[in-house]
């Protein structure tokens, strides 16, 4: 099975064009791409890397590096590197909305996304806390933020969450929908028959025995033990602060963080270049890159595009797990 993947830009001004056009370059032997993105925005970045980019009919298909099937959006102001415009919001979102909807329907087997800037589509009048959550929004169910590098998993029971609204938003409902939906993906996307998931504690010392927080004692565990009894392997809740120890993270295949800056600086630590962002939960798989627009380096040239091409690697094998 070849996957054909949908493939979104981004913004427009920050580094996804040319990320885009670098892959391009790369065999597409397992996988096939579909680009939504300003054509225009997609020359521009070709041009400053002096590299081939011939825009394809969508249903055409890609014979030689640096072809590329697009469907087109264009942007409502021609862009320019490193000077994101909120007039171009909706092109940016009309694109990615475009994108999910053919993986919906099927015409597409897995999502790829590019950088998106947070506060220039707000700015451009579209309320938007991310791309996890507006497709979330869009496919009407709920889902899980997950990154991963070839070291460590780590999904998040908060994602964009201010860190004074974190506990509230941590209940034993939440945490229980969370994790079942990590245990059916690790089975599902990933092919582990019997997922071992390891759960940190919200408060420091996991709590110390209610001495530092009684999250742990009064929402955490209860959940944990509710789910044991349901056949699930999960630890916790543990310190995290030792959690992420080499020796403890081969036994697990997955951590749950409680929240954004708990458990991500330890993953991008450890190999942020290969790191990928994928949403668990959605009836598609889509896996993003773990960067953000990277303004100041547009049109330079210098821009790793490891990520990317680590996510589209990602995405085209969960496809092909869904598949079998």
């Amino acid at each position: 099975m070849v996957p054909r993947l949908a493939l979104v830009a981004g913004e427009p001004a920050g580094v996804g064009p040319e990320l885009c056009v670098r892959l391009a370059q790369l065999p597409r032997d397992d996988y096939r791409l579909l680009a939504f993105a300003d054509p225009h925005a997609l020359l521009a970045a070709a041009n400053a890397l002096s590299l081939p980019l011939r825009l394809l009919d969508e249903h055409a298909v890609a014979a030689f590096p640096g072809d590329l099937p697009l469907r087109s959006f264009a942007n409502a102001v021609a862009s320019r590197f490193g000077d994101a415009n909120p007039d171009n919001a909706p092109a940016v979102i009309a694109a990615l909305t475009a994108a999910a909807d053919e993986c919906l329907h099927g015409a597409c087997d897995g999502l790829v996304s590019g950088p998106i800037h947070k506060a220039t589509i707000n700015q451009g009048g579209i309320a938007y806390s991310g791309t996890t959550e507006l497709l979330a929004r869009h496919a009407n169910c709920p889902v899980v933020m997950m990154l991963a590098n070839n070291v460590v998993r780590v999904a998040l029971a908060t994602t964009h969450l201010p860190l004074r609204s974190v506990p509230d938003a941590i209940t034993g409902d939440a945490l229980t929908r969370t994790l079942r939906i990590l245990d059916a993906a690790l089975r599902l996307d990933f092919s582990i028959a019997s997922p071992r998931i390891a759960v940190l504690g919200l408060n420091p010392h996991a709590g110390e025995a209610g001495h530092l927080g009684r999250e742990e004692i009064e929402i955490i565990e209860p959940a944990l033990a509710l789910l044991r009894n349901e056949g699930m392997q999960l630890i916790g809740p543990l310190p995290a602060d030792t959690a992420f120890l080499p020796a403890k993270l081969r036994d697990f295949d997955a951590v749950l963080a409680m929240y954004h800056d708990q458990g991500l600086p330890v993953l991008k630590y450890s190999g942020f270049e290969n790191a990928v962002n994928i949403t668990l939960g959605l009836p598609y798989p889509r896996v993003a890159v773990d960067h953000g627009t990277a303004l100041d380096l547009a049109g330079k040239g210098i821009a790793d595009p490891s990520s990317l091409f680590a996510a589209v690697a990602t995405c085209a094998r969960l496809a092909r797990h869904r598949t079998r």
